[in-house]
């Protein structure tokens, strides 16, 4: 692993990332995901005050959250993991995004009643394949629109190309290694293979500084469209209602017939000419070289594309 990536300093694999997928698949295994953010926050207002500056419904009885922070123009800033265990709202977030997070949150408490803190040193995130519960720890679990035959629809969902049922654990740092010894240890090589297969978008991966939920399918998983004003919600809600967002995530299945495989970055062209960027690259242990790209909504669902210098095919996730 480049020692610049966003998961440097956590376990790429354990030796075979293909067995280490196979076995997230199965619904085994444990990932060491504790480069991740944790902040906590405590407070009688901690659920409203959270209702009121994220994309969710926190006053839900909904524990389980998946939340996007969005600038003025609603664009994504932050996507936050979150739930509550009666006392204390647990959040992660990606690698390298928990200063900024803080700084927001800090700036937004105002009069109300709530505190929040950074435990990262405290605290380490564990994946795990599946919804599991645990008696001793807080769990998150993913959003239900993630999975096949969800009945949570996303009007810009065309459909998904594989399940992300998964779940993350609040554990102490000095339980960690006891957590991971539990079950077959999977590195975030696989964890990644797993995400771009079932074509779940990614904080600064499928993002840039102009997304919007809409162009990644995130309406469903992460906005919730019935409440009151939080910050990007007008340009949410104005494309939702009336238009349609500028570009699309697709996944796409590359050509595994060369030794070339394109980066992260690498332009997406159609008929010669540049219509997005890749975002996401792995080799799945079933089908190959695999990607996910944001591309220009004017492409044609069933144009063949070039993916840096590889042929690549679409399955449309975003319409």
């Amino acid at each position: 692993m480049d020692e610049t990536s966003i998961d440097a300093g956590v376990p790429w694999h354990y030796g075979d990332p293909f067995k280490e997928q196979r076995e997230l698949v199965a619904g085994r295994g444990r990932v060491d995901l504790s480069h991740r953010g944790v902040v906590t926050v405590t407070g009688v207002d901690r659920k409203s005050w959270l209702h009121s500056i994220t994309t969710q419904d926190f006053e839900s009885p909904i524990a389980h959250l998946t939340s996007l922070i969005l600038s003025p123009h609603g664009h994504i800033e932050h996507d936050i993991h979150a739930i509550d265990d009666g006392e204390t709202t647990w959040i992660n977030c990606e690698p390298g995004t928990v200063n900024d997070l803080m700084t927001y949150l800090i700036s937004m408490k105002f009069m109300l009643r709530v505190e929040v803190a950074d435990v990262s040193d405290q605290t380490a995130i564990v994946g795990a394949p599946g919804w599991i519960t645990s008696e001793k720890y807080p769990v998150w679990h993913s959003s239900a629109a993630f999975v096949v035959g969800s009945e949570f629809v996303d009007k810009y969902v065309a459909k998904r190309p594989g399940d992300w049922k998964v779940s993350e654990l609040f554990v102490p740092r000095t339980d960690l290694a006891q957590v991971m010894s539990q079950e077959t240890p999977v590195g975030t090589w696989a964890w990644e293979a797993h995400r771009i297969r079932a074509g779940v978008p990614r904080l600064n991966f499928e993002t840039d500084h102009k997304t919007i939920p809409h162009e990644l399918g995130l309406i469903a998983s992460s906005v919730h469209l019935n409440k009151g004003c939080y910050r990007g919600q007008e340009t949410v809600a104005r494309v939702y209602n009336l238009g349609k967002p500028p570009r699309r995530m697709v996944q796409l299945e590359l050509d595994g017939s060369t030794n070339d495989t394109p980066l992260i970055g690498d332009a997406v062209l159609w008929d010669g000419k540049e219509v997005g960027r890749i975002t996401s690259v792995t080799q799945d242990f079933e089908s190959g070289p695999l990607a996910l790209a944001v591309i220009k909504r004017s492409v044609p669902t069933d144009a063949v594309l070039t993916a840096g210098t590889v042929s690549a095919s679409q399955t449309v996730i975003v319409e």
